[in-house]
């Protein structure tokens, strides 16, 4: 065990950036150099939302293409890393007040090994997800990622994958921001900066811009677990801070 790990929230977007030459991904790649190597990644997507919270414990994950009408290619990545089963079943005895369960059926969806894959390009660190709970609040989303804060005293990477903005359906393609894009990710950063939790639980308050760029919680609520083990002495850096498609934050930070 050495420095703690730094913590990621990444703003995944659109899963063909995995495969294009971007600034995103190029931001991925210089990101992934620049992080030592952890003993083991446990990843939160917002792609993974059950009823109750799951985390997987298999040995070999499979790489799941969880999107429709996309280039070939896209079905034909596979990300070979391997699962952390001890890890999981310790994090599963740590959590055990909290009804956290064990599950084999998931693996990797692209909300997980669409930025790894470039972050993580050799595939040599185990990679492992947590699911999350669509019947929690955002506090108890948070409150559950405090209890993971040690994790990163044993040299794993924790990384939330999401969109503090994410609405498909306003989604242009080369299209310029949305007006209400722009406010509410500023918004939110601003609040991320200041570690206002409250403000952040209660984002509905920022009236139409949250309203269009929140419809669901589902690419939210990955936030909610970075921040909850972020530690008092972490400074924030933020990075790929930019709209896409009109409608997408592509907002990220890492955490150390």
């Amino acid at each position: 065990m050495g420095k703690r790990m730094p913590a990621l929230f990444i703003g995944h977007g659109n899963p063909v950036n995995a495969i294009t030459d971007n600034v995103y991904r190029r931001k991925w790649i210089e990101i992934g150099a620049a992080l030592r190597k952890p003993k083991a990644i446990l990843c939160i997507s917002a792609h993974w939302v059950t009823e109750g919270t799951y985390i997987h414990v298999s040995e070999k994950p499979q790489t799941i293409h969880d999107f429709l009408w996309f280039p070939r290619e896209m079905y034909a990545i596979h990300y070979p890393v391997s699962g952390a089963p001890d890890i999981a079943k310790s994090i599963l005895e740590h959590l055990k007040d909290f009804g956290v369960k064990e599950e084999t059926a998931w693996g990797l969806d692209h909300g997980c090994w669409s930025p790894l894959i470039s972050m993580f390009p050799v595939a040599d660190v185990p990679v492992f997800q947590l699911s999350i709970d669509y019947k929690k609040s955002l506090k108890e989303h948070y409150e559950l990622g405090k209890q993971l804060k040690y994790l990163r005293d044993e040299d794993i990477l924790i990384v939330g994958t999401g969109n503090i903005v994410h609405n498909l359906i306003e989604l242009v393609f080369d299209g310029a921001p949305n007006s209400w894009a722009l406010e509410f990710d500023s918004i939110i950063k601003d609040r991320i900066k200041e570690n206002d939790m409250e403000s952040i639980f209660n984002f509905e308050k920022y009236g139409n811009a949250a309203k269009f760029s929140v419809p669901t919680l589902e690419h939210f609520i990955p936030l909610m677990y970075v921040l909850g083990v972020r530690d008092p002495a972490d400074k924030i850096k933020f990075f790929n801070e930019s709209i896409d498609l009109s409608s997408v934050s592509m907002t990220s930070f890492v955490l150390k």
